[in-house]
């Protein structure tokens, strides 16, 4: 088993210096001219609940004329102020806008519900308090956020037939999926909500206790854990979103290490009414984050344009554009695509030949990299983590290369891994990574994800299916694709007894492959 304690603290350490200093630096986000000046309010969410609120209407608003109301739950752990800079450019174009500070969280009352019932109810409290108390007009209703914001503005989108618009950018759609995919703890990321929840806000004994039974790996509670997050999940109300017809627009980034964008990519697709869907370089809401100063940023550019069409009826183009907008992390441009399935619409395998054993416990050195810093750094530098493929060691890590390219490969979506492992123990974890492989060896990694498995029965075959984490990836001409399987990763809770070895074969009648999704050229 893996350390979670440790990984707790050293994260939550992260965590809270990364909430502190964002709080503050928000707090002096630079303010846009003209609006209606700046009210801050309380407003009683759910149970009489204070909820730290601010209002801000556009200039002159006198009463005698309606406008499109948006609503923005706050970030967790971010104090009220984050999306000042915003709320003043949106309501500067026509919008009354109110964002307030989630239950559980700084000055609001309460305790963190993680987007729970009382949640979704609390926003729409506020939104009754919007139409009671501000020129908002009952008929255009919008919700955005950012990470938590983008949750529970989807999951109200499903239980409040009022909201006619959502931006949710770098949310998520199923919970589990995001932190817990694979069945395998994502514990830096739950190390980073559960640190910066316990400095900037009051948890309840039940997110206590999962957080506790997520760490402990507590199997007899798995089901309860999967059962609460899917209460917490807008996949789980897909249908009833979709009755309500709310125009759904979401935004993510490729190394989100919290949400990663598979969850958002499916979800998508289940979608029936007016839906977009963008993807960018960066991890967890570092894409929209220049946004939140104030300063020109895509996803709040197409934020705006999408509520400005789908609750003012601007004729912005928006609604005929390709709805799934992709930014490469290789060329920097955007690409259109008609639906998702179409993003990779070519699939390219290779062949996991051969029988490898491997033993766990061990890192070979091939990992997903840190919790932000390596996605960002991707983001900003074309940097992602990278390694020596010849130099991995095959004890500990089992190693398959394609042939060299003639052509660039635009890996686009989501590659998907398909073998037969024999384990010599009942439970255990894998970590799948595709690398681009240079001339000398040097390895940059691509895309991984996790795989545990529990109850098989040892020396016995089991079939594996596991989906990466979906990319946009372009492997230069020269170059070579790598497939590595190791054990253990410091992004992950691993469930490898001491001893126990991972034998991968390829069957004649059921051969093993990873298969690689490539834009059609």
């Amino acid at each position: 088993m893996g350390h979670p304690r440790k990984a707790l603290r050293t994260t939550t350490v992260g965590a809270v210096s990364a909430t502190l200093i964002a709080g503050s630096a928000l707090g002096l986000a630079p303010t846009a001219q003209a609006a209606d000046a700046i009210r801050f309010v309380d407003i009683a969410g759910d149970g009489g609940t204070v909820l730290k609120a601010n209002v801000i209407s556009p200039a002159g608003a006198d009463g005698t004329r309606r406008y499109p109301l948006l609503v923005l739950p706050t970030s967790w752990g971010l104090p009220q102020v984050e999306y000042l800079a915003q709320a003043q450019r949106l309501a500067n174009s026509g919008y009354v806008v109110v964002t307030y500070n989630v239950r559980g969280f700084w000055q609001s009352g309460g305790e963190i519900e993680v987007a729970g019932p009382p949640d979704t109810a609390d926003a729409s409290k506020v939104i009754d308090w919007a139409l009671a108390n501000t020129p908002a007009d009952d008929r255009h209703i919008g919700m955005a956020g950012v990470s938590y914001g983008a949750g529970i503005s989807l999951l109200t989108a499903a239980k409040d037939k009022r909201v006619k618009a959502v931006a949710s950018l770098s949310g998520w759609a199923d919970l589990i999926d995001s932190i817990y995919s694979g069945r395998t703890q994502h514990v830096q990321a739950g190390a980073l909500l559960d640190g910066a929840s316990l400095v900037t806000g009051r948890q309840s004994a039940e997110i206590r206790q999962i957080f506790d039974n997520f760490y402990a790996s507590n199997l007899s509670k798995e089901q309860e854990m999967i059962d609460w997050g899917k209460k917490r999940s807008a996949a789980t109300y897909v249908d009833q979103l979709n009755q309500n017809g709310a125009a759904v627009m979401m935004a993510n980034a490729w190394g989100d290490t919290v949400f990663a964008p598979n969850q958002y990519a499916d979800f998508y697709e289940k979608l029936t009414g007016p839906k977009r869907l963008e993807f960018r370089p960066g991890d967890h809401a570092t894409a929209e984050l220049t946004g939140l100063f104030g300063l020109p940023n895509d996803v709040w550019t197409d934020t705006e344009r999408w509520f400005d069409h789908y609750l003012k009826g601007v004729d912005n183009g928006i609604d005929r554009e390709q709805p799934v907008l992709l930014k490469s992390r290789s060329t920097g441009g955007y690409e259109g695509y008609p639906d998702w399935k179409s993003v990779g619409a070519t699939r390219k395998k290779i062949a996991l030949t051969g029988t490898t054993t491997i033993h766990t416990n061990v890192d070979s050195g091939a990992d997903g990299g840190i919790v932000f810093l390596s996605s960002i750094l991707d983001q900003i530098a074309q940097a992602p983590p990278v390694a020596s493929i010849p130099l991995f060691p095959r004890r500990w890590a089992a190693v398959w290369q394609s042939e060299k390219y003639s052509t660039a490969q635009q890996v686009r979506g989501t590659a998907k891994m398909h073998t037969t492992m024999t384990p010599t123990k009942e439970s255990g974890t894998l970590v799948a990574y595709l690398y681009d492989v240079g001339p000398l060896g040097l390895g940059k990694l691509i895309s991984h994800a996790p795989y545990t498995f529990h109850g098989q029965t040892p020396g016995k075959p089991i079939g594996v299916d596991l989906e990466l984490f979906s990319t946009a990836y372009d492997v230069p001409a020269g170059h070579r694709l790598a497939m590595v399987v190791d054990t253990v990763d410091p992004l992950y809770i691993e469930h490898n007894p001491s001893g126990a070895q991972l034998t991968f074969s390829s069957p004649a009648n059921d051969p093993s492959y990873v298969s690689i999704p490539l834009r059609e050229q």
